[in-house]
């Protein structure tokens, strides 16, 4: 195997010509044949039994070349790349140039390669002190937040429905006298305010009272995720069965005890100042950080190759698709509510990858340029975490070095951070 390299006339591009020598892909053709030898049929021969040559005879040898091209080229890439310490971040374009039974394979490929960083400023650049206080206000919106977790509903319906009332209705829509599917539920608990429901309906629900039946008349929004209701005048057949309003607890030391570990009110407080100042200090930090990164980015010209925004792209894509998974909704369902093609919607992350991918770069820059060293203590510390929080044992991970490879690359990109802040002038 060998393989000479050139510049194409494009920034960050070479192209590889390989050449595998004849012996190995006919090695290759013949692996091909063996794995496929089931699929076979010759009349004469049983199905699966067919001699190679006979094979070769009746189907032509050429009906193995793709395969072992495939076989055989990505293994050598692969290799060679590693061996000349080439690191590419995109998909090949490959170009067979010569392919054919007892004669050298040889092929080329387009890659695009990790670009040179020449690093601006990073050391010395002025930073704003970001600083968050917690206030009394603060502290009482927290609170409110608990009470209306520890809320009940108590019975209203010795009166009308007001706006923010818990109703509980059935409800079954039509359009042009029709029922649509999905229109009807019985006992359905809707909060009026909420703005769950078509804009309109829950307005209507209010002055209603309990076991009182009431037509709807609604329009279905232009943009509605269902095109058959979008834009539609829908009717829907409504009764009220109860009516409930929240009924807040008060605030005092039986609620720290019921809702906390703590005995009186006041240490409840404390404890939620405690814990919205680290949430403060976190936040401050990350701000600090993402400022240091955009000034120090700003400051650095880099060509980005488009396969590692393109990667990045999909890699994000496909962080969307795991979140709407959790929601039960597949990307191409989520695609079509929003009335956009996955073109489009990768293009709506083209921006956000780049500059992604900048970062990246110029942090592992200033890791190489300052010598920015790892130990392996440092790692198995962070397999540790990882362990405890996935509720595994570290002993479980600490043999996958793909993880640990891929947390020795974190823990430098937060070092890289950490010398731009502690390197910085603070105003």
């Amino acid at each position: 195997m060998s393989m000479k390299t050139e510049k194409t006339d494009k920034a960050n591009e070479l192209k590889l010509e390989f050449t595998v020598e004849a012996e190995k892909f006919e090695n290759a053709i013949k692996n091909v044949y063996s794995k496929n030898a089931k699929y076979f049929s010759v009349p004469g021969f049983r199905k699966g039994k067919v001699p190679f040559q006979m094979v070769i005879k009746h189907y032509g040898k050429e009906v193995f070349y793709e395969d072992a091209f495939n076989e055989v080229a990505s293994e050598e890439f692969e290799r060679e790349l590693k061996e000349n310490k080439i690191e590419a971040v995109s998909r090949p374009e490959i170009d067979i140039k010569q392919i054919e039974s007892g004669k050298d394979l040889i092929f080329t490929a387009v890659v695009q390669i990790k670009p040179e960083v020449t690093l601006g400023k990073y050391k010395g650049i002025t930073l704003k002190k970001v600083e968050y206080t917690v206030s009394d206000e603060d502290i009482n919106h927290e609170l409110s937040h608990m009470q209306e977790r520890n809320a009940r509903l108590i019975s209203a319906n010795d009166r009308a429905v007001k706006d923010g009332d818990t109703t509980v209705i059935d409800f079954e829509g039509f359009i042009d006298g029709v029922a649509f599917e999905g229109g009807k539920a019985e006992n359905h608990e809707l909060v009026i305010g909420s703005k769950t429901f078509i804009p309109g309906f829950e307005d209507q629900i209010i002055g209603m009272k309990q076991d009182e039946e009431k037509d709807i008349k609604v329009t279905f929004p232009e943009e509605y995720f269902s095109k058959e209701l979008a834009g539609k005048e829908a009717t829907f057949k409504v009764k009220l069965h109860e009516i409930k309003v929240k009924e807040l607890p008060t605030l005092d030391d039986d609620f720290a005890k019921d809702v906390s570990e703590f005995d009186t009110l006041e240490e409840l407080k404390n404890s939620i100042k405690d814990k919205l100042e680290k949430e403060n200090e976190s936040r401050a930090k990350y701000e600090t950080e993402e400022e240091a990164i955009k000034l120090v980015c700003d400051d650095t010209n880099i060509d980005i190759p488009s396969g590692m925004i393109e990667t990045e792209v999909d890699n994000m894509v496909r962080e969307v698709e795991t979140r709407l998974s959790y929601q039960g909704l597949g990307l191409e369902q989520y695609l079509q509510m929003m009335g956009k093609t996955m073109e489009e919607f990768k293009k709506d992350y083209e921006e956000q990858a780049t500059k992604s991918v900048k970062s990246k770069l110029v942090l592992e820059a200033i890791s190489k340029a300052e010598k920015l060293e790892v130990s392996e203590e440092e790692v198995l510390e962070k397999v540790k975490q990882m362990a405890e929080n996935y509720g595994r044992k570290a002993e479980e991970l600490e043999g996958n070095e793909s993880l640990k490879s891929y947390l020795e690359e974190s823990i430098k990109t937060e070092k890289a951070i950490d010398f731009i802040v502690k390197n910085a002038k603070i105003k």
